[in-house]
């Protein structure tokens, strides 16, 4: 399969993407609560991940503001630029925060984000969650005006519900502008979208899924069942449901079938889950897994490589069904 061409529309947007993207929360350097989710990545290793994932044929990547107050998105643009690529040669999404805000922060914050993504474009913009002052109609309002200056190319909504991204995409169209994409928690320990009509609403609005958290931080590839000493180090997640004894014992299944196609197609369980998030749906998801090792990036870009029966993918579908 050629990596390079494999590329898809994120939306109704004339953005081409690849079907996995990069999501770099963990270059975030803990510079504020958010950062301190993830250990401190040294420049070298970001520049080594990032320069992996375009080796691999990623196009695109995914940060935000709130990751590390503008820390990941100076570190994205650092380690492009020493991957020797020019604007217009990748494509970057990020995110504007709305905690306490209200919708009159998009235009007086952009500034911000175009200096620490210098030189890149904003390809996609983002509200990252549904919790402004100010409601999805006026954010939206905000954004369009951002999209009408050409300060942004693509507007995108993140952890948004069927009906606001409903609303979202009701506001943008009347001003003749796509939605491009919902960012969502979506993986195989994790398939509510398609039981809260977000699934269902993005596949008749022409909105594309963007699945964050693609690996169930880890989970869905086994290491964890494998090995429980490694729950003493994965910090706030052992705190999660899924990481007691009683949720590695609901996902064992799952886990155990990623295994055995891991051993079929002769990849790793990562990218067997990766596999079936970006075409068991055709073209509507795509996926963001992050990496903070220089093998994370290469089996992100590995499960570009290879295509799951449409069996398997049923299979698969069948035995984490109880997670919808």
């Amino acid at each position: 399969m050629d990596q390079k061409n494999n590329l898809r529309p994120l939306g109704r947007t004339k953005m081409m993407v690849s079907p996995i993207g990069l999501g770099s929360w963990q270059f975030s350097k803990q510079n504020n609560l958010a950062g301190k989710f993830w250990p401190t990545l040294e420049d070298d290793l970001i520049n080594k991940v990032v320069s992996i994932s375009l080796e691999g044929g990623i196009n695109w990547f995914d940060t935000a503001e709130v990751y590390g107050n503008g820390a990941s998105e100076k570190a994205l643009a650092k380690a492009l630029q020493t991957a020797g690529k020019k604007p217009g040669d990748i494509l970057i999404a990020t995110k504007w925060w709305p905690m306490f805000r209200f919708a009159g922060n998009i235009p007086k914050s952009i500034d911000v984000r175009i200096q620490t993504l210098t030189p890149y474009p904003i390809d996609l913009y983002q509200v990252h969650q549904p919790w402004g002052f100010s409601g999805e109609k006026a954010e939206m309002t905000a954004m369009a005006a951002l999209w009408d200056r050409k300060l942004i190319k693509n507007i995108g909504v993140s952890n948004f519900s069927a009906q606001k991204m409903k609303t979202a995409w009701e506001t943008l169209d009347k001003k003749g502008i796509p939605l491009a994409s919902n960012q969502v928690l979506y993986n195989l320990l994790n398939r509510k979208i398609e039981s809260n009509g977000t699934l269902e609403m993005a596949k008749k609005l022409d909105i594309s899924i963007i699945a964050y958290s693609p690996l169930a931080q880890g989970l869905v590839t086994g290491k964890f069942h494998d090995n429980p000493a490694l729950l003493k180090n994965i910090g706030l997640r052992k705190y999660s449901s899924q990481f007691k004894p009683e949720g590695l014992e609901k996902s064992k299944p799952v886990v155990m079938l990623v295994k055995e196609l891991a051993l079929k197609y002769n990849v790793t369980p990562s990218q067997i889950a990766l596999n079936w998030l970006i075409n068991y749906h055709g073209n509507t998801v795509v996926a963001i897994p992050g990496a903070t090792k220089e093998h994370h990036a290469k089996e992100n870009t590995g499960s570009l490589s290879f295509r799951l029966s449409d069996a398997d993918m049923v299979r698969l579908d069948e035995v984490s069904a109880i997670f919808k």
